[in-house]
């Protein structure tokens, strides 16, 4: 061989070198796992899982809020039902406003489950 064909080999023959350890890559997992997985049931010490507790607290939360609701809209009724006038007192206005509040929170809480 010549040297000057020796390195045009040389730098082909390191080329495919690389071309093949790009191709196979290291060992590594593809995605590897987090330590915590979203998707797994995560379990409380008493053995419950997570995700039912928290549903189980936002649906008494909820059936608290709507005793509640149903108080306010009762005590609202008879309020508007006692007085003559066709005018809404700022007390009432703001049994109205909790009411409503209240009815958001139901729901912003029922939209989750």
């Amino acid at each position: 061989m010549r040297p000057s064909n020796v390195f045009p080999r040389m730098c082909a023959l390191a080329m495919l070198a690389l071309a093949m350890f790009a191709q196979v890559g290291p060992n590594i997992p593809p995605h590897p796992r987090p330590a915590t997985d979203p998707d797994e049931d995560v379990r409380l010490p008493n053995g419950k899982l997570q995700k039912e507790e928290i549903l189980k607290a936002d649906f008494q939360k909820s059936l608290e809020d709507a005793r509640e609701l149903s108080k306010l809209a009762d005590q609202l009724k008879a309020d508007l039902e006692k007085n003559d006038r066709y005018v809404l007192s700022i007390p009432n206005l703001r049994k109205a406003e909790d009411i409503e509040k209240l009815a958001k929170r139901i729901h912003d809480r029922m939209k989750h489950y």
